[in-house]
């Protein structure tokens, strides 16, 4: 059978712009349990992937790199992360979150409650559906 879909593109950006805000709500708040700006958490959330150079966060973010500085320069003031040469190349900076980072960007991740429960409602074949679904619309977009 074919018409129009039950669900338009428009329809989905509504409820995905309404979740979203809500998901940046809940981790502004948690983050801030945390003493973090909620850019400040983010930068850890990023850099569980792994080390990321400046330049990387910056575009990563969003932001402008001399944004990307002033905030890495309070995580690593408070130890939450550290600067390492690149193996690749000693003139960039990597990124790079520390054992205590890890332990904060934990702590906002399980304060996160309304985005929890929210998840927790789920059954597994739903949580394995979404996890698709949102990986085929934002993550494999980036990798081509």
């Amino acid at each position: 059978m074919t018409g129009t879909p039950r669900v338009d593109t428009a329809q989905l950006m509504e409820l995905l712009s309404v979740s979203l805000g809500a998901y940046h709500g809940d981790f502004t708040v948690a983050a801030a349990t945390e003493n973090l700006t909620a850019s400040q958490g983010k930068v850890l959330t990023v850099l569980r992937r792994g080390p990321a150079a400046m330049r990387a966060l910056a575009d990563t973010m969003t932001c402008d790199a001399s944004n990307m500085t002033g905030i890495v320069d309070r995580l690593e003031k408070r130890g939450l992360v550290s600067r390492e040469a690149s193996a690749s190349d000693r003139r960039v900076k990597n990124v790079v979150l520390t054992a205590e980072g890890e332990r904060v960007a934990d702590a906002i991740r399980t304060k996160m409650r309304a985005t929890r429960d929210g998840l927790d409602k789920l059954s597994d074949q739903d949580r394995d559906r979404l996890y698709t679904l949102l990986e085929r619309v934002f993550i494999d977009q980036t990798a081509s």
